[in-house]
């Protein structure tokens, strides 16, 4: 396949060339993108947060689009999973839309009493002009919660910018909660959406080292517990891309340190629970965390030797939302004796990018905010037997005949933490050595 030229810098092969690649750029007019816009980006993060309202200001379609795009799960109130808007009409785009979203938050805010009320703009909102932050504040008076605007009008960058969007709004919340009687040795989570109940998971293994847990941003997120976050002692930030502007929101208006951390696969989850006791530098946890590890890898280590067996060898791609999330799932695939051939993310950093091209073998593809043509391309150059990626990838490894994994927002599997590891192979191994492959079109082409 000939590349698009426009996107030729946004591509790098590993040790055939010095380092070299473009990244957080809008997408290329006609490419047909995998990554989303601005107001997607936003809802990704803020939709777990349970108990608060979700209205999405603008067309129906946008609402549609976004509805329960997580399947973050909670532990309590499930009012996110509800789906919101103003459905504006064209008589809205002509006269405006402010009453109509007026009347909207009262109604809904009376009917479902939340904790606090998210209101996201819209691309036909930022053209038409209305005056989200008048509204809410107008609305705020009345209903004595916080009523945030989310200033994610799609057309104004990428899903980065949405991220942001959504970072600015939780920020509103930080600082107006009580914090008193928080632990010294106390963390916010950032970044996790407890798909498949993760979160749980790993407010666990931090409770067991003797670490409290404050506020999980956002994944069964609560409002009350986001007001008081700012009491934490230290912000571990899973999914950098996402929330790492909160984070340094945090630290610059009330000098909370952040670190990253990946709950996913052996070596990360350890080195998150060995980083955190660290920071606090108490003999007692670091004690505990080892004791965890230990505990935990004398359990799954054996039972991942089966999989290895069966699967070393095989080649893997793949194509996540945030680079971050590739580092892990580069060293699990390691984990289980296959190679990583072609590695790419919607929205990485250079210095992400960087890193993983250190880290990974001569000649594999590493990919920026790519399209289904491409992804078709390098699949069948590399000639993959799995492919992880979201629900916008998993047609596109069916088609080509190779396993998949899912590994995005839409997955019921929970991949998290040591228990996730074993989750993880024994998806691959029941994808990879499916006798269905045997009889599609491509692989029987191949014979």
């Amino acid at each position: 396949m000939e590349l698009l030229k426009e996107r030729e810098e946004q591509i790098h092969r590993t040790g055939e060339q010095p380092f070299t690649l473009t990244c957080n750029k809008d997408s290329l007019a006609g490419a047909v993108s995998q990554r989303a816009c601005v107001f997607c980006g936003s809802r990704v993060v803020l939709y777990p947060i349970a108990d608060a309202l979700h209205l999405v200001h603008g067309p129906i379609g946008c609402a549609v689009y976004t509805w329960d795009i997580r399947g973050a799960l909670s532990s309590g109130p499930e009012l996110h999973r509800l789906s919101f808007s103003t459905d504006l009409q064209e008589i809205d785009v002509i006269f405006g839309g402010e009453k109509k979203l007026t009347n909207a938050l009262f109604e809904l805010i009376e009917r479902h009493s939340p904790k606090a009320a998210f209101v996201y703009s819209t691309c036909i909102v930022g053209i038409i002009g209305d005056d989200l932050e008048a509204v809410c504040r107008n609305v705020q008076k009345e209903v004595n919660i916080p009523v945030i605007p989310v200033k994610s009008e799609g057309f104004k960058g990428n899903k980065r910018a949405g991220y942001t969007a959504a970072c600015n709004a939780m920020a509103r919340l930080i600082g107006t909660g009580d914090t008193t009687g928080i632990s010294p040795y106390s963390i916010n989570i950032l970044g996790d959406f407890n798909l498949a109940g993760e979160i749980w998971m790993i407010r666990e293994y931090f409770e067991r080292i003797g670490v409290e847990v404050v506020a999980n941003i956002t994944g069964d997120g609560r409002i009350a517990d986001i007001q008081r976050a700012h009491g934490a002692a230290l912000n571990v930030v899973q999914c950098s891309g996402s929330t790492m502007d909160l984070a340094k929101v945090m630290e610059d208006e009330y000098g909370i340190p952040s670190m990253r951390v990946s709950y996913f696969g052996v070596e990360d989850m350890a080195q998150a629970l060995y980083d955190v006791a660290g920071h606090f530098n108490n003999p007692e946890i670091m004690a505990k965390t080892q004791a965890l590890v230990k505990e935990e890898l004398q359990e799954l280590l054996p039972k991942l030797e089966f999989y290895k067996k069966a699967l070393t060898g095989k080649k893997a791609a793949i194509y996540v939302g945030g680079s971050f999330k590739a580092f892990s799932l580069v060293k699990a695939f390691r984990l289980l004796g296959m190679d990583v051939v072609m590695v790419g993310s919607q929205t990485g950093t250079e210095q992400e990018y960087r890193e993983l091209a250190e880290i990974t073998d001569p000649g594999t593809i590493i990919v920026d905010d790519t399209n289904p043509l491409e992804l078709t391309s390098f699949l069948e150059e590399k000639t993959v037997d799995i492919f992880v990626g979201g629900v916008k990838e998993r047609p596109i490894a069916y088609k080509l005949g190779v396993g998949f994994c899912d590994h995005n927002h839409e997955r019921k599997e929970a991949l998290a933490g040591f228990v996730g590891m074993l989750n993880f192979a024994e998806e691959v191994y029941s994808s990879v050595m499916s006798p269905v492959w045997r009889f599609t079109y491509q692989k029987a082409e191949k014979k």
